[in-house]
């Protein structure tokens, strides 16, 4: 067995070849698309780099071919310091060479003086490719981590402990409880000033711009926040267009101050799964061709400024995006983004709603 790091464009198609190892024979599984991957790792492309630094690795059986590999990131937060990472972990069912993946990670990071290792996560985006899949209803749905039942135990044995449990919620058009709720929204809906209205591209510039004064007020909170910046989410929306109809994006008003959002996009691995990680100009035919069979939403992001959280706001969006779907008939169900379980409100809101458990994920923490 032998570990090299990944360089050369040879050693990042091996990077990806290791999935087809890890999964084969397994239905369930679906293909992360490569250009998705390899954006993270991309220094124009992530910010993260601005704050941190990543690398991977491949390991190699007794026969020469790829049969595990592994990320391992940091970043440097003004408030917590440097926290490091892994991520993008695969393996075959063998011991000696998962260990192998972590103690190249682990001691990279803590060369580099990391504080702590959170794993497995992603190098940025917390919505995305993040935490170790323990169980699951529904299929993987478009950037959410898929993994086999043997990776839990090898986390636990290098001591990670339980940090997170994320908990993702659907919600069934037919089976949510609607008129419960209704009567809540309305009453907001209706207040003087108060308005809920869908996206539009053509307004592209100033729903960009209501996002971002919403997004960074909204979350400017929380420890380490960075302030979203309007060129990367304008840049973003227009990326996400093909997958993004008009009627998935609502944005509520208190007269003319933005005061939230609700996200969502079509959940567009019902197409994706036939596309083994590919994303070529055949495959985006293909996507628009297929895009009218998806049944499925995907909400990726809520958000509400604190002068207005707790005041139905949020029973407001969702019920908007009830009435769009009505009108449509496009979706059946709808994946939320996932809710950590320090979070009992948003988890008790979302089950008296209707909302059914289908997958939970683990992210696990390290102290080094």
């Amino acid at each position: 067995m032998t570990i090299q790091e990944v360089k050369t464009a040879q050693d990042i198609e091996w990077f990806h070849g290791v999935l087809d190892r890890v999964y084969k024979g397994d239905n369930e599984f679906i293909y992360p698309i490569t250009a998705d991957v390899e954006a993270v790792f991309d220094l124009n492309k992530n910010q993260s780099f601005r704050n941190g630094a990543a690398r991977r690795w491949l390991a190699f059986d007794s026969a020469g071919l790829p049969a595990g590999r592994i990320a391992a990131f940091y970043t440097v937060k003004p408030k917590s310091g440097k926290r490091g990472g892994i991520g993008f972990f695969e393996s075959i069912q063998n011991e000696e060479i998962a260990a192998a993946l972590f103690d190249i990670a682990e001691a990279w990071l803590l060369s580099e003086s990391c504080l702590s290792i959170d794993a497995p996560v992603n190098f940025g985006d917390r919505d995305s490719y993040w935490g170790l899949l323990i169980s699951a209803t529904t299929p993987t749905s478009y950037r959410e981590n898929y993994h086999p039942k043997y990776y839990q135990p090898w986390f636990l044995s290098r001591g990670y402990k339980l940090e997170i449990e994320q908990n993702t919620y659907d919600i069934v058009e037919k089976e949510f409880n609607y008129e419960r709720f209704s009567k809540i929204a309305e009453r907001v809906m209706s207040k003087p000033g108060y308005r809920f209205e869908f996206f539009r591209y053509n307004q592209l510039d100033k729903y960009a711009a209501d996002f971002v004064s919403i997004y960074n007020e909204a979350w400017a909170f929380h420890d380490d926040f960075e302030p979203l910046q309007y060129s990367v989410l304008h840049k973003r929306l227009k990326e996400i267009k093909p997958a993004m109809p008009e009627e998935f994006a609502i944005f509520a008003y208190d007269h003319d101050k933005p005061i939230g959002f609700f996200i969502a996009i079509l959940e567009i691995n019902q197409v994706l799964k036939n596309f083994k990680g590919k994303m070529g100009w055949w495959q985006k035919i293909q996507f628009m061709l297929q895009r009218s069979q998806i049944n499925k939403a995907k909400g990726i992001v809520f958000g509400i400024v604190p002068s207005h959280q707790n005041l139905g706001v949020e029973t407001g969006l969702i019920i908007k995006f009830h009435q769009g779907n009505a009108k449509t008939q496009r979706i059946q169900s709808m994946e939320l983004a996932w809710v950590g379980d320090f979070n009992p409100k948003m988890i008790s809101m979302l089950e008296s709603l209707g909302a059914k458990k289908t997958k939970i994920h683990h992210t696990y923490r390290k102290e080094i």
